[in-house]
Formats: C-alpha cells, sequence, structure tokens
C-alpha cells in the first residue's frame, strides 16, 4: 500500500492544472486525476489533458457530461469565441466563454471520486487574478463549496475533513508559469486556447490566448504551444 495520501485533481489540459498536478505530486500527494468531456467544441485540451496525467498520475478518468445541451457558453454553443489584438481589449464583464456552474459541476464529480477513494484532498487550478472574470474562480466560492463538501459527504459528517486546495489563487500567470518551470511542467503539452484550428494550434487572440501570452512575457520566457499567430 502506498504511503502518499491520495488527492483528487481537476486536469483540464491547461497550463494552470498541469502547474497543480506537478505543486500536488511535489506535496508526495499519489495524484487522481479526473478530466470532464463535457461537450466542449474542441478535444484539443482532453489530447493534453492525457499527456499530463502521462508525468505522474496514479489514476486518470475522463468522465462524460453534456453540458452542451444547455448551452449559452461559446465554449458549448453556437457562440462565437471573441477575438481581440491585445490584452488591454478584454473587458472586465463576465465573458461570453463561461460556462455556467462549470466548477461547481466539475468539483461535485471530483467529491464523488474523492469520497469513493477516501481521499481528503481535491486540487483545482481556479486563479482570482489573471483570469476572465468568472464568478466560479474566487475564493469566496471555494469556501463556500468546501464547507458544503464537508456536510454533504459520510467522510465530512464521521469526521474527517476535505480541503479543497487552490495553490494557484493568488498568483498571477507569470508566477504560475514560473512555479510551474520549477517543478519541470513541459508546458508545450499544455493548451489554453478557446477556439483551436483543425490541427490543434492555438489562436492567440482569444482572451485565454492572450492571458497565457501576457504570463510567458512576463515570466521572461517563449511559450513552447504552436500558435497560428501571434
Amino acid at each position: 500500500m502506498s504511503d502518499h495520501k491520495k488527492a483528487v485533481v481537476l486536469l483540464s489540459g491547461g497550463l494552470d492544472s498541469a502547474t497543480v498536478m506537478a505543486m500536488a505530486l511535489q506535496d508526495g500527494f499519489e495524484v487522481y486525476a479526473v478530466s470532464f468531456r463535457y461537450g466542449q467544441r474542441h478535444s484539443v485540451e482532453l489530447d493534453c489533458a492525457v499527456e499530463q496525467a502521462g508525468e505522474g498520475a496514479k489514476q486518470h478518468k475522463i468522465v462524460d457530461i453534456d453540458l452542451s445541451s444547455f448551452g449559452g457558453s461559446a465554449l458549448t454553443d453556437d457562440i462565437d469565441v471573441p477575438k481581440h489584438d491585445s490584452v488591454e481589449e478584454l473587458s472586465e464583464e463576465i465573458p461570453v466563454t463561461y460556462v455556467p456552474a462549470r466548477n461547481t459541476v466539475f468539483l461535485s464529480y471530483a467529491l464523488a471520486w474523492a469520497e469513493v477513494l477516501e481521499a481528503d484532498d481535491i486540487f483545482i487550478g481556479v486563479n482570482a487574478l489573471d483570469y476572465s472574470g468568472y464568478p466560479d474562480c474566487r475564493p469566496e466560492f471555494i469556501e463556500a463549496y468546501e464547507k458544503m463538501a464537508n456536510l454533504a459527504t459520510v467522510a465530512g459528517v464521521q469526521g474527517r475533513k476535505l480541503t479543497i486546495h487552490t495553490p494557484l489563487i493568488d498568483l498571477t500567470k507569470a508566477e504560475i508559469i514560473k512555479r510551474g518551470l520549477e517543478l519541470g511542467v513541459d508546458y508545450a503539452k499544455t493548451t489554453s486556447c478557446y477556439d483551436p484550428a483543425p490541427d490543434g494550434k492555438a489562436c492567440g487572440r482569444c482572451d485565454s490566448c492572450l492571458l497565457r501570452l501576457k504570463g510567458f512575457r512576463d515570466a521572461g520566457t517563449a511559450d513552447p504551444r504552436a500558435y497560428v499567430s501571434v
């Protein structure tokens, strides 16, 4: 039997979650990675998640959920992904790429698996600084969800405490990248693009690409991900 504590890590295939998985491994956790095929319009991120999980996860599950049946987001519906020429053009309003209740749904699946695994730790790569204004990336949401999780599970009722770890929540994108590079994360195996080309190249102009590119510039290093144009 392993001496490592088990942790469920939400692994999207993106830069943040790859960094979080590396941090969980560094902290000595045995990682059980979970990704979601939730009706998103492309599968590039899931291909990346499979590659990342091969870098140290004990198990990796891809769970099917059809959030596209509700729509309401440019990531799951027939809505154009907004494009911009610079980070300065990004709006402070919640963008149309927000997927309604996505992190709430994802964390609920992670919570269910954690309970089966008898794991007391869940890691998620939410960030409250360099993000696109999503309400389910805020510290208040995570705190409320953790409280609910400890009321909703057998483990919580029996006195064990489930902790939702958000090690990136107060870091800038540049700080996340620097930390990941220190831990050996291969960012070429990550994608952040909301609207990738058919060959998987990132568009370079969606909100997520612009924030990612700015992060690499601020970190003083090149982004190894291939782009259609930058």
